[in-house]
């Protein structure tokens, strides 16, 4: 039960009292699914976090009051972290990350100033860095004669370090608890499609609750069928005459860029380029194809690595230049003399390159890549059974790096 409020000279009741010493050994509780933002009417209460997931709870400022205090725990599995819902409140403690049964009292000092005292129990937790790769979409393809299909969008891409691009997400580390498990899997590339026409989509990658988009598959023309790329993490190229720069494929969850779109103005129509994690795709210029967009790099491995780049279009035989994937495992086009077009290279995200003009398919995309980093004295990972990775050093911290697969990592 939240505070009450009297007035002078009133006279309490039997149930008001009741209520009051209720509470005070048996604190009302609201139970959270989801990150959760406080309000004024918790304050007295038992704030209790249930999900499996990650979440955070976020404490408002000029909302609480000096003395005020409310309890704070976590029932699920995964880890909760207290937070300042902004700048204008400091919210302080040895440790604002709970882990499954883990609890403490929040006190106010002023409505801007609060500190988490944190109880014994629950297991200790480790703060893991991530980069999350999805995997990338394949390229467009046609099955006739000047026929020709679009780059496949890259994977999306979502971190919690510095990168030197602008379409990854930057988020806050994970805190794990140490003996939980917590899921992993890792996104395949699209697949080449052997009819030749639009492509395929990439795969999802997933680690504990944190989401990386598949990459958008390249879109295909022909006399017979026009279809354009499908939005992905990154959109793929838009092999199609006559399209408005609206039109083009949109990358999802700001995890990557919109591919290009192919604009001929005569019959000799070059595929555009697939988005990248830090660029577009480019657009045909006149008989030429697109290039695919930029990826984006990280160092989160102790040395930069380039993630994310869009294939690039499939090539008319009448255009003076071939197609080139996009920085960071993204795949070129088919080129105007016929070499097939090339994957997306595999635990980058690339996406692959477009083909067609009744000599190849579009290329597969490459598959993703979830890669770990935590402090080595904090604790040692194990990579479950169903995934395929492998653990590095790098200065004081491990690495782990997970390259395929579905399954559990768990701390010790």
């Amino acid at each position: 039960m939240a505070i009450q409020t009297f007035s002078s000279g009133q006279t309490l009741t039997a149930a008001q009292m009741n209520s009051l010493q209720t509470n005070d050994y048996n604190q009302t509780v609201s139970a959270k699914t989801t990150s959760y933002t406080l309000v004024a009417g918790d304050v007295g209460t038992h704030v209790q976090m249930t999900a499996s997931t990650a979440t955070t709870i976020s404490v408002p400022t000029a909302t609480f009051a000096a003395g005020d205090s409310l309890f704070i725990s976590s029932q699920g599995t995964g880890t909760c972290t207290i937070q300042a819902a902004s700048t204008a409140i400091t919210v302080s403690g040895s440790s604002l990350a709970l882990s499954q049964f883990g609890g403490g009292t929040l006190r106010f000092q002023s409505s801007s100033a609060c500190t988490f005292f944190k109880a014994g129990g629950g297991a200790a937790s480790i703060a893991v860095d991530y980069l999350v790769m999805g995997g990338g979409g394949s390229g467009g393809g046609s099955t006739v004669s000047n026929g020709l299909g679009g780059g496949g969008g890259a994977g999306g891409m979502t971190c919690s370090v510095t990168n030197s691009g602008g379409g990854s997400s930057a988020l806050s580390a994970i805190y794990v608890a140490k003996g939980v498990n917590f899921a992993c899997e890792v996104g395949a590339g699209g697949a080449s499609n052997t009819t030749n026409k639009v492509g395929n989509q990439g795969n999802t990658s997933n680690f504990a609750g944190v989401l990386a988009v598949g990459g958008g598959a390249g879109g295909t023309h022909s006399s017979a069928l026009n279809r354009t790329g499908q939005v992905g993490a990154a959109g793929g190229g838009v092999p199609q005459n006559g399209l408005g720069s609206g039109d083009a494929p949109q990358g999802l969850n700001k995890q990557g860029f919109a591919g290009g779109i192919s604009a001929s103005p005569g019959t000799n129509i070059s595929g555009a380029g697939g988005g990248g994690t830090s660029a577009v795709g480019a657009n045909t210029s006149g008989d030429n194809p697109g290039n695919g967009g930029a990826g984006t790099a990280s160092s989160i491995t102790g040395s930069s690595v380039t993630y994310g780049g869009g294939g690039g279009g499939a090539t008319h035989p009448n255009a003076t230049t071939n197609s080139s994937g996009g920085t960071g495992g993204g795949g070129a086009g088919k080129t105007k003399t016929g070499t097939a077009a090339v994957a997306g290279t595999a635990n980058l995200g690339g996406g692959g390159g477009g083909g067609g003009d009744s000599v190849s398919v579009g290329a597969a995309g490459g598959s993703g890549v979830i890669i770990l980093s935590f402090a080595s004295s904090s604790g040692t990972i194990t990579i479950g059974a169903g995934l395929t990775g492998t653990t590095t050093t790098s200065g004081a911290n491990t690495i782990a790096t997970i390259t395929a697969g579905s399954g559990n990592v768990s701390w010790a």
